[in-house]
């Protein structure tokens, strides 16, 4: 549950913790605008779904 909140506030330490650091980075620099913080959040939760296999 904690890293479904995680992916949702901040996607990019979603990705940074499961070791995908320039993915992190990227998902970062969409996070700081606005239109982009709704894809990087979809990106972070279907890589999240994928790591646990419920994707």
């Amino acid at each position: 549950m904690v890293k479904y909140v995680i992916a949702f506030f901040l996607p990019w330490l979603s990705l940074m913790f499961q070791k995908k650091m320039v993915p992190g980075i990227i998902c970062l620099v969409l996070q700081v605008t606005v239109i982009g913080w709704l894809p990087a959040f979809i990106w972070a939760l279907l890589s999240l779904l994928k790591e646990e296999g419920k994707l």
